[in-house]
């Protein structure tokens, strides 16, 4: 696997928040673990979350924030590399600072090239080195009955039978591929493999901190494709009870364990949502060529790329086409999202609904027809998407991010040439 950078953020000053994440993001290699707005969430943040850096946005109240973070770093400076950022060059707060452990100050503006090459550093002082710390494929609808579920099994079962992947050795030539059910209320990724589990993903979020081998052995169903399946909670008092933090915790000790999870998450966007898009290497889209599911995904769009999330990471989905486009060209479609959609998957509603019905994954229900091999086609583009990331840096075909008002002056000066 590459060499990753974990990162924990804490900023409490929102109009920077997503041009950080930005920049952040568009650097192959370093993954948000948490975004942490409340520094007293900080400490539980450390707990549950492995992660190589802790970047501290000081600002808009410095010496508060240091009262609260500085113990936290010195008690965690060998585990954790803190970055702190701010405009406050007192000389009295930067020495607290750098005695309490923090290893880079950098003073804003600066390029966003700057702190790349800081994290640079802390991938080469260790990074996740020999670690396995696999891909994170999120699967969300633009409503309900597009199929989401459907392509989360499916893919997953499909990246689980690919025996030309190149990973690492123990792996026996295939990945390690969990299916995760994030749709607490309504999610049927157990029901769509016929998995009977005895545990499910609530059982880890209420000991994120505590994961091991152990643990996710025994929680998750093992289907005769080879995929792992954690299914959603049965116990309507644990879904209140699992908070987005704990949620992405467990998330994060999956991707130890896993080469890729595939998650179906809810159709829509609650702090979970956010919290795992955050985590994820890629975000699949899902819509129909119908008036109503393309509004909604112009609006996730839109929202994905005001928030500062990664848009060259969105791969979106169109399923049921039957080039039968029921006064909705496709062309038209493409035009009104501002992107080309980057897979179709066709419309037999009656293998469809079988497989559903029968429990199982085309792979086995139908393993001629046009739809398993839609799936097959998404598995092996996204396997073979991560081929060529290995260190981190600038993303593989991926546009610096887009400036927007405040990017290159509260927070960020222009880039070094």
């Amino acid at each position: 696997m590459s060499k990753n950078v974990r990162v924990i953020i804490v900023n409490t000053d929102e109009e920077v928040s997503a041009d950080l994440r930005a920049v952040l993001l568009s650097i192959s290699g370093v993954k948000i673990v948490a975004e942490i707005d409340e520094p007293a969430l900080l400490p539980q943040a450390l707990d549950s979350f492995p992660a190589e850096a802790l970047l501290i946005h000081l600002d808009p109240a410095p010496a508060a924030m240091m009262d609260v973070v500085a113990p936290l770093i010195e008690a965690r400076k060998n585990r954790v590399s803190a970055i702190a950022m701010t405009e406050d060059k007192d000389p009295d707060l930067l020495l607290r600072a750098l005695r309490c452990g923090v290893k880079d100050i950098l003073h804003k503006p600066f390029p966003p090239d700057q702190l790349r090459d800081v994290l640079l550093r802390v991938a080469g002082e260790g990074g996740t080195t020999g670690k396995r710390l696999g891909r994170l494929i999120s699967v969300v609808g633009t409503g309900g009955g597009v199929g989401a579920t459907q392509i989360a099994t499916n893919v997953g079962v499909e990246i689980a039978q690919l025996d030309t992947w190149k990973g690492q050795p123990e792996s026996g030539g295939r990945p390690r591929v969990a299916v995760v059910d994030l749709d607490f209320r309504t999610g049927q990724v157990a029901t769509q493999l016929d998995a009977q589990p005895t545990y499910t993903i609530a059982e880890l979020c209420e000991t994120a901190e505590q994961i091991d081998t152990q643990m996710i052995e025994r929680a998750v169903y093992k289907h005769p494709t080879g995929v792992h399946v954690l299914a959603r909670p049965t116990d309507i008092a644990q879904i209140e009870r699992i908070s987005a933090g704990q949620c992405a915790g467990a998330l994060a000790a999956l991707q130890e364990h896993y080469d890729y999870l595939v998650v179906d998450l809810p159709a829509r966007f609650d702090p979970t949502t956010r919290a795992v898009f955050d985590m994820s290497d890629i975000y699949m889209l899902a819509f129909q060529l119908l008036v109503p599911y393309v509004r909604t995904a112009d609006r996730m769009l839109q929202d994905l790329l005001n928030t500062g999330y990664a848009m060259d990471r969105v791969k979106l989905v169109c399923t049921r086409y039957d080039g039968s486009t029921g006064y909705l060209e496709l062309s038209d479609v493409e035009a009104t999202l501002k992107r080309k959609v980057d897979f179709l998957i066709p419309s037999e509603w009656k293998t469809s609904a079988g497989a559903v019905n029968m429990g199982s994954p085309l792979l086995l229900m139908a393993p001629k027809s046009k739809l398993r091999l839609a799936y097959r086609a998404i598995a092996t583009a996204i396997a073979s998407s991560g081929q060529d990331d290995d260190q981190p840096g600038a993303a593989p075909g991926s546009a610096a991010p887009v400036a927007r008002k405040g990017l290159f002056g509260g927070l960020f000066a222009g880039s070094k040439t």
